[in-house]
C-alpha cells in the first residue's frame, strides 16, 4: 500500500473562526495506481494531497505514506524521505524566476547532492517526454507559456524517479491533446512497479485514465469508483 489515511481531520484556526477542511476521511492508495481527487472547490482536496505530500500536518488521525508516518519525524527525516520517495506537482507551478526549464527540472537532483551536469542532463530527458525542445529548455519561465510551466512542474516531479507522485490540477493549463498527452505519461509512470499516482483534477476529459476515483465534498470522500460513469451513479 501506498497510502493508507484513516479517520483523517484537517482543521484551520481555532474557536469560532475554525474551518474544517477535513473530516474523518479515510483513503487509501495503492501500488501500481493512478488514483483521481475529483470535487468542487474548496471541498478539501489540496488539503488531503498536501498531507499526503508530507507538506501539511493534519490535525488529527493517521496517514501513512510506504509505511511509514510522517508527522512523526524530525523536520530533517521527512525532508529526506519527500525528497527520496515523493514528487509533487504544484497548480501554481512553483518554478524559480531565475532557472531555466531544464534548471528548474533538475532541482531535486541537485537538492541531494547530484552533480549540476548529470541533474541537469536527466532533466534535459525527462522534458523531453513532455514534448520540450532543445530551444524551450534554455528558456526562463517568463519566457514559457502557463502550459510550458505546467510541463516543466510536472517533469520536475518526476525526475528523482520517486515511488508517489501527487499531482494538483495537472492539466488545467493545457489543451486537449497536450492534457492527454501528459496523462498518458502520468499513466506509464503509475504502470510502473511500486509506484503510485494521485491526481486532483476537474478535467472530467482525463477521468478515463484513473484506476480509481474519489469524489470529494465538504471535507470528505462520498464515494471510490472504478469508472467515470459511477459518479452520479451512487456507488459506493
Amino acid at each position: 500500500m501506498a497510502v493508507k489515511c484513516h479517520n483523517l481531520r484537517k482543521t484551520y484556526g481555532e474557536g469560532l473562526a475554525a474551518v474544517r477542511a477535513l473530516r474523518q476521511v479515510d483513503l487509501e492508495v495503492r501500488t501500481g495506481e493512478l488514483l483521481m481527487l475529483v470535487g468542487p472547490s474548496g471541498c478539501g482536496k489540496t488539503t488531503l494531497i498536501s498531507i499526503i505530500a508530507g507538506i501539511l500536518d493534519q490535525t488529527e488521525g493517521d496517514c501513512l505514506v510506504f509505511d511509514r508516518d510522517l508527522r512523526a519525524m524530525a523536520v530533517r527525516d521527512k525532508t529526506r524521505f519527500r525528497g527520496d520517495n515523493i514528487g509533487f506537482v504544484f497548480q501554481a507551478y512553483n518554478l524559480i524566476p531565475a532557472l531555466t526549464a531544464a534548471e528548474n527540472a533538475s532541482v531535486p537532483l541537485l537538492l541531494h547532492g547530484g552533480k549540476r551536469s548529470q541533474a541537469t542532463e536527466s532533466a534535459r530527458e525527462v522534458l523531453k517526454q513532455v514534448g520540450f525542445d532543445e530551444r524551450m529548455m534554455g528558456s526562463l519561465p517568463s519566457e514559457l507559456s502557463g502550459g510550458q510551466q505546467q510541463r516543466v512542474a510536472i517533469a520536475r516531479a518526476m525526475v528523482h524517479n520517486p515511488k508517489l507522485i501527487v499531482c494538483d490540477e495537472p492539466t488545467s493549463a493545457l489543451d486537449h491533446d497536450n492534457g492527454q498527452r501528459i496523462m498518458e505519461l502520468l499513466r506509464e509512470v503509475a504502470l510502473q512497479g511500486g509506484r503510485a499516482l494521485v491526481v486532483v483534477t476537474h478535467d472530467a476529459r482525463i477521468f478515463g485514465f484513473a484506476d480509481r476515483i474519489a469524489k470529494m465534498d465538504d471535507g470528505r470522500i462520498e464515494q471510490v469508483v472504478r469508472s467515470p460513469n459511477e459518479l452520479n451513479g451512487g456507488k459506493k
